[in-house]
C-alpha cells in the first residue's frame, strides 16, 4: 500500500509541476489566467477497518482551477486593442451567423478584409445594436452581432445655408459696384470663401465679395454691397440674389450725391460680368453705432445653382439647390475686416479615418468629412461561476457549472469598463511561480524518495533467509 501512496504523491506533484510550467510559459500571453493544482487527501475506509489506525491512501488532484483575478494593463497605440477592467468577458463567434459564442479576456482585435472586427483566430467580436444617438437598442446575448466598420459615412448632404459673422471696416475706401470684377482685387474691399457641396457631394468654392459704394455713407447710416460667385471648371461665375424662389430681386442702395449728409438717390447693386450678363448683389445697411439695420440674422438667398439659374452644377446634381447666406449679427466698426465665424451645413462623402471605443463599449467611426457615427456597443458577458467555464485554447465556453451568460453594457452595474488602446496582460506572477516550481520539485523528490525507501524495505524483506 505504501507504494500506491508514494505513487499518488508523485502523480499529484507532477500535475502541480505541469500547472506551474504552463503558467510560466504563458506569462506573456494576453488575457491569460493562471491555474493552480488543488489537492485532496485520499481516504478509503471499510466496515472492517479501524479508523483510529487508518493512515490514508495518499493524495489526488481535486481540480486544476483557473484564477480570474485582474491582470495589469499594457497601453498600446492601436485603438482596437481592448482591455476589460473589472468583471466580464468579450464574446466572439467563429462565423457571421454563428450563435455558439466563446468568451475571452484577450482583446487583441483588428479588422479583417471585410472590415469586421476579429481576433487573431478570425473570431468575430460581438456587440449590441445601437440607435442613432448611441443608446443600446438591446442588451441580450441573443441579439449580439458582429461589428463591421463602414468605409463611407453614407450619402452626401447638399449645402443649403452658409453662416457668416464678420465686421466691415467703417473707414474703408469706396468703390463703384458697377466696376466690380471678382478677378480684380482693386475693385472691392474684402472677400471670404467657403467650400460648399452639391447633392452628389462634389465640392465647390463659394466666394462673397464686399464693396463699400461711393457716396453710400450719409448721416447716421452706411451701405455695403455683397456679391456672390461660385467656381466652375476653374472659372468664377456670378450668382444673382433672389427673393426666395420667385426670381432675381431688384437690389438698390442709397447715395448722398450732394454731400449734404442726406441720401438723395438710389443706385443699383449690380455689375456686368465677363459674359455681358448683369449680376445682382445684396445690400447691407448699418446704423450710426455699427449695427445691422434689418432682421438679424439676415437671410439672403441666391439663385438656383443648376441650368435654370447659375449653371454651375453638373447635370446629374440637383439643379434646384439654392444657397442662403446667413449674416449673423454683422457689424461695421472702426476696426479691420474680420471674419469670426464661417460655416456651412453640407457634407461630402466621408472616408474612414479612425475607430474609437469608449469605456462604455460604444464603437464610433470617424470620417474625413468631420462626422462620427455610432456603430454598435461591445458586449460584456459575465457568469455566476467563472471557474465553471470550460477552457478551449485561449477562450472559454459556457458549461452547466458556469451558469448561463449574463450580458450587459460595459461600465454599468457589476460589469467592468473597457479600455481602448490597452491590453490586459497575463495575471501570472513570475516570482511566485518560480517559488512554486521549486516547491513542486521538492514535493516530487520527496515522494520519489519515499518510493525508493519502500523499494529498499521490500528488497530487505525478500533477502531475509
Amino acid at each position: 500500500m505504501s507504494f500506491n501512496i508514494a505513487l499518488s504523491g508523485i502523480s499529484a506533484a507532477q500535475k502541480d509541476l505541469d500547472s506551474t510550467a504552463n503558467n510560466i510559459s504563458n506569462v506573456n500571453t494576453v488575457g491569460f489566467k493562471e491555474s493552480r493544482a488543488e489537492f485532496q487527501s485520499v481516504y478509503a475506509n471499510s466496515l472492517f477497518s479501524n479508523s483510529k489506525t487508518k493512515t490514508g491512501d495518499g493524495a489526488s488532484v481535486a481540480a486544476v482551477a483557473q484564477q480570474f483575478h485582474q491582470g495589469s494593463l499594457k497601453f498600446t497605440e492601436n485603438p482596437l486593442d481592448l482591455a476589460i477592467t473589472g468583471s466580464g468577458f468579450f464574446a466572439t463567434a467563429g462565423n457571421l451567423d454563428d450563435r455558439s459564442l466563446s468568451y475571452t479576456r484577450s482583446g487583441t482585435f483588428k479588422l479583417n478584409n471585410e472590415n469586421f472586427i476579429v481576433d487573431n483566430s478570425g473570431n468575430y467580436l460581438q456587440a449590441f445594436p445601437v440607435n442613432a444617438d448611441g443608446t443600446s437598442s438591446s442588451v441580450s446575448v441573443s441579439t449580439t452581432q458582429p461589428i463591421q466598420i463602414p468605409e463611407t459615412a453614407g450619402t452626401p448632404v447638399k449645402t443649403s445655408e452658409v453662416g457668416v459673422t464678420l465686421n466691415l471696416p467703417a473707414g474703408d475706401e469706396t468703390y463703384d459696384p458697377a466696376n466690380f470684377d471678382p478677378n480684380d482685387p482693386s475693385t472691392y474691399n474684402n472677400s471670404t470663401s467657403v467650400t460648399v457641396y452639391d447633392s452628389l457631394g462634389e465640392a465647390h468654392i463659394m466666394s462673397t465679395y464686399y464693396v463699400k459704394p461711393e457716396g453710400a455713407s450719409y448721416s447716421g447710416e452706411s451701405n455695403w454691397v455683397a456679391f456672390m460667385t461660385m467656381s466652375k471648371d476653374g472659372e468664377t461665375v456670378g450668382i444673382d440674389a433672389w427673393d426666395g424662389t420667385n426670381g432675381p430681386i431688384t437690389s438698390q442702395y442709397q447715395k448722398d450725391t450732394t454731400g449734404d449728409g442726406v441720401a438723395d438717390a438710389n443706385a443699383n447693386a449690380t455689375y456686368t460680368d465677363a459674359n455681358g450678363a448683369t449680376r445682382t448683389g445684396v445690400v447691407l445697411n448699418f446704423d450710426d453705432v455699427g449695427g445691422y439695420k434689418g432682421n438679424t440674422p439676415a437671410n439672403l438667398t441666391f439663385a438656383p445653382l443648376g441650368i435654370n439659374g447659375a449653371g454651375v452644377l453638373d447635370p446629374g446634381a440637383d439643379g434646384a439647390q439654392q444657397l442662403t447666406l446667413n449674416f449673423k449679427e454683422p457689424t461695421q466698426f472702426a476696426s479691420s475686416f474680420e471674419v469670426t465665424a464661417l460655416e456651412q451645413d453640407g457634407l461630402t462623402v466621408g472616408r474612414l479615418t479612425g475607430v474609437e471605443v469608449g469605456d462604455d463599449g460604444l464603437v464610433k467611426a470617424t470620417y474625413s468629412n468631420g462626422t462620427s457615427q455610432p456603430l454598435s456597443r461591445v458586449a460584456i458577458v459575465r457568469f455566476r461561476n467563472e471557474q465553471g467555464l470550460a477552457q478551449t485554447g485561449s477562450s472559454w465556453i459556457a458549461s452547466q457549472n458556469s451558469g448561463d451568460p449574463i450580458a450587459g453594457e460595459a461600465a454599468s452595474g457589476s460589469f467592468g469598463s473597457i479600455n481602448s488602446a490597452a491590453l490586459e496582460q497575463s495575471n501570472v506572477n513570475l516570482t511566485t511561480e518560480l517559488v512554486d516550481l521549486i516547491t513542486a520539485q521538492r514535493n516530487f523528490q520527496a515522494n520519489s524518495r519515499a518510493l525508493e525507501i519502500n523499494n529498499t524495505l521490500q528488497q530487505t524483506i525478500l533477502q531475509i533467509r
